[in-house]
């Protein structure tokens, strides 16, 4: 590690004496920019969206110390080394000869063509010096003047100046100087929609408009009013209709600083081959025929279909026969036969038929319906490329840690889609590892002396498995799914030595793209402890005090070490803190931390039986994975043992502490909420502020006294 720094040290070292200035290359008029400053009306701007228009910036510096590394590094390059090259070999012919007889011509330009790219090695890994040239200066001005202008300041003024550093030589930095002037206001408002139907469900939703009578001019309202227009019409029939047809008239002649502004419409534009385009006012279309082709493919889209299933309004055709139930798939297509064309219903079909996993991504083609006598009905066609039925995979690992000096695992995963013909999968998966723990608690002459072995199972279906119909409460356009998973794991690498079995009954549905809802019917966890007795081995400090403990009372150690055995003289001695006729005895202070150790060992050891109910609601308006502003938040509750309770009353039996047993096990009984905030910042130049902030509250009842 030393010698990896002194060598980092030298480098730098010698790049900063050969390189020491970074405006060593540039000529006497040049100028190296320094800096950048903004000013609003008169007052220093730090907004992220005016200098990213800045079509010049200083060169990159290392933080705290502040030196262009990048820009040392380019000046390391030599101007022109072939010609420099060439000069000496004029300069000294002598030694051009004899370098020639001693390495060959050939290899003499080799050395040539290795300075040649050393050089541009150099230019390419370091950052040439930002050189002040007026004209980006200039364009730069012209951006921000129009950025502003764009947000109504229509008599914005600006200049720009470079400011040339008179302590140091070739530096200088460029300052822009804004004048906003008072912004335009939005004035009247009028509206040219030629066609009646787009005329009037425009009108049912003019508060909802971005353009706003008074409001301050912004030009990117318009663009958002133009696509709320074109949302608002392609979701309610108008299948026709795009952002082009949406136009806006701006006046301001006679106004002041006002603008009216007048929307226009016009009908739709009708091609007819070569001839001369037509109008026609905007219809809402309908869906005539929803068609949907189970397994398309290019091998077989021009041959005839074998099967024919009418449900519902809905056709399905196959080539194969149907491999899936109808109800399963229609229940994933929110294109419903009958219903006003929606591009709404276009994306949720595309989006619940990828969460079946079961196609590869749908096509969904729309055609005017030439049987329609009325010319307003549409047929929607869906083709589905089913994925194999059968998917497997397995990995190997070896790894090391800090934990284990060595260990070797793998996993397994086996999928079977549509089980049922419902689109349900079955998802099977394995992991197993082994190790060598040289902190194992248990001294083991065996090299591998800590594993991890488990199996789980997971079904999922594409819809609520639910005694009644639920569709008036979660339709299918939120996209409910049941899934049933069970687990079961085996560990043999934290002394304790544990089993663990897990089966979960839980539904899931999506209100909305930044909602949704979990709810556990059923969670149960089953813990079992395979060597509580090696407690102490594990959990040193807590044996290390209560051997303090034992020392301070004068407790009679059977071994000459002044140690308690584990586990037995452990155990004795923590329960003698209840016994008052021990031969010791303890303080309040002494008691009260037997008592605390007695209980933490109880907790950590004890078999543990949990059945609870829980639901989660969360909140994420993250777009996508690559979105840096996002707001997140959850919370949770949970209730846990109120069924095994009810049970347990019918036998009645109970622990030697009193508390009512289910099998053999005493199980937990608790209320829990829970709460998570996450909110991300994007500040630009790839900077990013996030906070977070957790809290929860919990109460053990009835048979729990703590929180498992």
């Amino acid at each position: 590690m030393t010698r990896s720094v002194t060598k980092i040290s030298l480098i730098l070292g010698f790049i900063l004496l050969q390189a020491c200035s970074p405006t060593r290359r540039l000529t006497q008029d040049e100028l190296w920019l320094v800096n950048n400053e903004i000013l609003v009306d008169d007052q220093v701007s730090r907004d992220v969206a005016l200098s990213g228009l800045l079509l010049q910036k200083p060169n990159t510096k290392l933080p705290v110390i502040g030196i262009p590394l990048g820009v040392l590094v380019h000046n390391l390059a030599t101007p022109n080394p072939h010609e420099r090259f060439e000069q000496w070999l004029t300069n000294n012919p002598k030694k051009a000869q004899r370098l020639e007889r001693l390495i060959s011509a050939k290899q003499l330009r080799a050395i040539d063509s290795a300075k040649i790219n050393f050089n541009q090695w150099l230019k390419n890994t370091g950052s040439a010096p930002v050189v002040i040239d007026t004209s980006k200066s200039t364009r730069t001005l012209e951006q921000l003047k129009k950025l502003f202008y764009n947000q109504g300041y229509f008599n914005v003024n600006g200049r720009y100046s470079v400011l040339k550093d008179s302590s140091r030589n070739n530096r200088g930095s460029v300052r822009y100087d804004l004048t906003l002037n008072k912004p335009y206001t939005i004035g009247d408002l009028a509206y040219r929609i030629e066609s009646p139907q787009l005329d009037s469900l425009f009108r049912v939703n003019l508060k909802a408009s971005f353009i706003q009578s008074g409001q301050t001019y912004d030009l990117a309202n318009f663009d958002n009013e133009r696509a709320r227009i074109t949302l608002q019409m392609r979701n309610s029939g108008f299948y026709f209709f795009d952002q082009d047809y949406v136009t806006f008239e701006a006046d301001t002649n006679g106004l002041g600083r006002r603008v009216n502004v007048q929307y226009i419409i016009p009908n739709r534009r009708i091609n007819k081959g070569d001839s001369v385009a037509t109008t026609a006012p905007f219809k809402q279309y309908r869906i005539n025929r929803v068609r949907i082709i189970t397994d398309h493919s290019p091998q077989n889209q021009m041959l005839p279909f074998k099967d024919t299933t009418y449900y519902k309004g809905y056709e399905l055709y196959s080539h194969e026969g149907g491999k899936y139930r109808s109800k399963a798939l229609t229940n994933a297509i929110a294109i419903i036969p009958g219903s006003l064309y929606s591009d709404i219903d276009r994306t949720v079909t595309n989006t619940q038929i990828n969460e079946l996993r079961n196609f590869k991504y749908p096509t969904i083609h729309y055609k005017v319906d030439q049987e329609d006598t009325t010319g307003t009905g549409l047929i929607s066609s869906i083709y589905l490329s089913p994925r194999k039925k059968y998917t497997f995979g397995i990995d190997l690992d070896a790894y090391t840690s800090t934990i284990q000096q060595f260990g070797v695992g793998f996993s397994t995963s086996f999928l079977i889609r549509n089980v049922f013909r419902g689109a349900e999968n079955l998802e099977i998966s394995a992991r197993g590892s082994v190790g060598s723990s040289k902190d194992n608690a248990i001294s083991d002459s065996q090299f591998f002396n800590t594993s991890d072995v488990g199996i789980d199972a997971k079904l999922s279906i594409p819809r609520l498995l639910f005694p009644i119909n639920t569709q008036s409460i979660i339709p299918k356009y939120m996209a409910p799914t049941t899934a049933i998973s069970a687990g079961l794991n085996s560990q043999q690498n934290i002394g304790l030595d544990r089993q663990n079995f897990n089966s979960i009954f839980s539904y899931r549905w999506r209100p909305s793209n930044t909602r949704s809802n979990t709810f556990d019917l059923l969670n149960l966890q089953y813990v079992r402890n395979l060597n509580a007795a090696n407690y102490f081995n594990v959990y040193r400090a807590s044996y290390q005090r209560l051997n303090d403990i034992a020392l301070e009372v004068n407790y009679p150690f059977t071994s000459t070490d002044s140690s308690l055995s584990i586990p037995e003289e452990t155990n004795l001695f923590l329960s003698s803190v209840q016994d008052p006729q021990a031969p010791w005895s303890f303080n309040p202070e002494l008691t009260q931390e037997m008592n605390a150790i007695a209980q933490r060992k109880n907790r950590l050891t004890e078999n543990n039986l949990i059945l609870a109910s829980n639901f989660s609601w969360q909140m994420d308006n993250r777009e996508t994975v690559n979105d840096n502003s996002f707001t997140r938040f959850q919370w949770k509750a949970e209730l846990a043992g109120s069924l095994l309770s009810g049970l347990s009353q019918l036998s009645g039996t109970t622990d030697t502490s009193g508390r009512r047993e289910f099998f053999g096990v005493a199980f937990s009984q608790y209320a829990k909420l829970e709460l998570d905030y996450i909110q991300h910042w994007d500040l630009g130049n790839q900077n990013v502020m996030a906070f977070r902030g957790f809290g929860g509250w919990a109460l053990p009842f009835g048979n729990s006294s703590s929180i498992p």
